[in-house]
């Protein structure tokens, strides 16, 4: 590579000079040189030149001085690395060059083999900032790249080329929401196709932009269901507070959604919400030529049935105890232990809660202890409250169990 330097300085036997003393570095092609008379002319050539590394400027100069000239290059968005030349002994001039961002400086009369060595090492500067902007530029382009395809965590790290072990597969404790559609198979067969790739872009879009909002990874997407990460591929200390804050508000919009498909006589489902916390494998599981960054356990199978429960429940929302207990001052109603598919223990569940009628919630809670402890007088509770509150789907399913002979909170769930 050829250093290009400029020289600003008004004698006129300066470039004979330089052009003796670097002979040698010009003829092999290290360095070239271009030369200016004064602070005016250098920005002038500046502007036709602007490949230019390295300025060497003397301070005193008609037109505009070196101190000036100094001061204009540390405004340009191309900051140019400066060394300043100066009379002997001339401290204020050097403490001002130096206060406005000169790399250098150096003392006339000149010495040739100080000047070489000074050169040397500004251009070693220049060079590592010119890699450090090229890796910079390079992360950013990556970044923009990978962000069209990938959750802004997972960016940042592909991008960065971090080499440890955040995206190898290895087991981490998470948060999963997973969230799926209602009736997405009749959706697809009764809208027309370009109607329901404009709808699912824009139902994916405002979902994915809050897990985005609240810092989630959205590690997968199939067909109409999300699977969405919490502390994975980062740490996050409040990822159980995250998780459910993040739940509530994707049910807000999903529901916004719904509505608004509705009056515009398009039938988009209901979208179910499972969240559970616990270990799970996470990493990228697409082996050497893909690259497929998500999680597999318990965790994640147990947060899809809480999903799936919810179209038993009457819920939109079924988050384990495992997360619940995570979250600080949480309006929440609990639903029963939960017997899920594939597993051999109960799994306490709870309903969160946002914007709710909170005296209803607290009758809602003196019946499920009611439930809970077996006592004749939950079904008139829960009777109470449904009459109360037709709307209740929760109630009402609790309601018809007892009607139907079933007592306690233990719920199988297939």
């Amino acid at each position: 590579m050829t250093a290009k330097i400029l020289i600003v300085d008004d004698e006129p036997d300066v470039e004979e000079l330089v052009n003796q003393k670097f002979r040698r570095q010009i003829r092999d092609g290290s360095i070239s040189f271009v030369f200016a008379r004064d602070g005016v002319e250098a920005l002038q050539l500046l502007q036709a030149r602007p490949d230019v590394d390295l300025v060497v400027s003397d301070i005193n100069m008609p037109r505009m001085d070196g101190l000036s000239l100094l001061q204009k290059l540390q405004e340009a968005d191309d900051k140019k690395s400066t060394i300043i030349v100066s009379a002997y002994g001339d401290m204020s001039n050097i403490r001002t060059a130096m206060n406005r961002g000169a790399f250098d400086f150096l003392t006339k009369p000149i010495d040739f083999t100080d000047f070489e060595a000074t050169i040397g090492k500004t251009i070693r500067h220049v060079e590592m900032l010119r890699d450090a902007r090229h890796r910079q530029a390079e992360a950013e382009r990556a970044h923009a790249s990978l962000s069209r395809f990938f959750s802004p965590q997972i960016a940042s790290r592909l991008a960065l080329d971090r080499d440890d072990t955040e995206m190898s597969v290895h087991p981490r404790e998470v948060a999963v929401i997973f969230t799926d559609i209602t009736g997405f198979t009749g959706l697809i067969e009764a809208t027309a196709p370009e109607i329901f790739g404009a709808l699912l872009n824009e139902y994916m879009g405002g979902m994915t932009e809050i897990v985005f909002a609240h810092e989630g990874t959205v590690a997968k997407i199939i067909g109409d269901s999300i699977l969405i990460l919490f502390n994975a591929p980062g740490d996050q200390p409040n990822f159980s507070t995250r998780a459910i804050e993040c739940a509530l508000e994707l049910d807000t919009w999903a529901e916004k959604f719904r509505q608004e498909c509705h009056s515009n006589a398009i039938n988009f489902g209901v979208t179910r919400i499972g969240v559970h916390a616990g270990p799970a494998l996470v990493g990228n599981f697409g082996g050497g030529r893909l690259f497929d960054y998500t999680a597999y356990g318990d965790t994640v199978n147990a947060a899809a049935r809480l999903q799936a429960a919810n179209k038993r429940l009457g819920t939109r929302i079924c988050a384990s105890a495992a997360v619940v207990e995570g979250v600080t001052d949480l309006k929440s109603r609990p639903i029963g232990d939960l017997l899920l598919r594939g597993r051999s223990e109960p799994l306490r569940a709870y309903e969160p809660l946002s914007g709710e009628n909170f005296g209803a919630v607290a009758q809602y809670v003196d019946a499920f202890a009611k439930l809970e402890a077996g006592e004749a007088t939950a079904i008139s509770a829960f009777a109470a409250l449904v009459g109360l509150h037709a709307q209740d789907k929760l109630a009402s399913f609790h309601l018809k169990r007892l009607l139907n002979g079933e007592k306690g909170a233990q719920i199988t769930v297939e």
